[in-house]
């Protein structure tokens, strides 16, 4: 997604400020919950680009030097901003585990990450690699692991299924925030755009020394399909189904003696 690369926060600062309190008042009155909340209405709003110390504290009708003494800057906000948005991903640590079996389990993981990106499409900018480990992030890392938990995988294994899911939900999620965008830009739909340029393209295209057959097949049923070049739901799914045959495969190939009943404590 498009927008300036986003700072790297201080570590420390902001692990301090992750698992430290976040409603308790300071002396202006405000809290890190009331600047964070401030923050995600922002960059849901407009991007995260859009959020500045200035812009939060105008909203809060704050000075800015004040959110400074709660908030170093914008980096460690935007730790906190991630960290909140995934506070109501579960109702629990073991949602995700108490669902039918284990492909249930992560089904509903990755809708419900899906549903987290698709609110708040800003995620997109956040650099993931070394994401600052809050108590939300850390709960939702436990949560999503313990349905892979006793089914005969390693523990490499167990979190390497977990990213490939969680990668193809990114990816989709992305891909679906990215055409709203260009729609919204461009004031056209997929289709009433591919109306316009359909004719130029044909013409260029017939003047090619190369043939497109399978392209021009695939292309075109794929438009009439979804009147779009692509359906983030469909992806999703057809993904998500072909991920989870996979495995099942791995687990399958198990020894029976290796799949002992997951701990739920």
């Amino acid at each position: 997604m498009a927008g300036k690369k986003v700072a790297a926060a201080d570590p420390a600062r902001s692990l301090a400020l992750l698992w430290g309190s976040h409603t308790k008042p300071g002396r202006s009155g405000l809290t890190v919950r009331a600047i964070v909340d401030a923050a995600i209405e922002l960059a849901d709003a407009e991007g995260l680009e859009a959020v500045s110390m200035r812009v939060i504290a105008e909203r809060l009708k704050a000075g800015t030097m004040t959110l400074y003494t709660h908030v170093p800057g914008k980096a460690e906000l935007t730790d906190l901003m991630f960290d909140h948005v995934y506070g109501d991903l579960y109702a629990d640590v073991d949602e995700p585990a108490r669902q039918p079996d284990w492909r249930s389990a992560l089904e509903f993981v990755a809708r419900r990450n899906f549903d987290v990106l698709t609110r708040h499409p800003w995620i997109h900018e956040v650099p993931t690699v070394r994401t600052a480990l809050g108590p939300n992030i850390t709960l939702k890392y436990e949560a999503e692991l313990r349905p892979l938990d006793g089914l005969g995988l390693t523990d490499v294994e167990m979190d390497s299924a977990l990213a490939l899911i969680l990668t193809h939900v990114t990816g989709t999620a992305r891909a679906g925030a990215e055409q709203l965008r260009t729609q919204r830009d461009s004031g056209l739909s997929d289709e009433e755009w591919w109306r316009q340029i359909a004719p130029t393209l044909t013409h260029v295209m017939s003047g090619s020394s190369i043939a497109f057959p399978t392209a021009g097949r695939v292309g075109s049923s794929v438009g009439e399909h979804f009147q779009s070049a692509m359906d983030p739901a469909h992806a999703l799914t057809f993904g998500l189904t072909t991920i989870l045959d996979g495995i099942a495969l791995l687990i399958a190939a198990r020894p029976q003696n290796d799949q002992r009943e997951p701990d739920r404590r």
